[in-house]
């Protein structure tokens, strides 16, 4: 028996890194770099999109 396939897929905009940490140039007092993180607009941080309904099968 062939396993289905996942109906979730990975997201076009950010291809499965939702999240990012941007340095804004500045350090904290012990030396480390101070970052931004910044999730994916289109998955909201998830890195992955469920089918799109066009494509879901209906019917008989």
């Amino acid at each position: 028996m062939m396993p289905q396939s996942p109906t979730t897929r990975v997201c076009s905009h950010c291809d499965g890194f939702p999240v990012v940490h941007i340095t804004t140039g500045t350090r904290t007092p012990n030396g480390q770099r101070r970052t931004l993180a910044a999730a994916c607009p289109r998955c909201q941080g998830t890195g992955t999109r469920t089918a799109p309904a066009s494509l879901a099968h209906a019917g008989k």
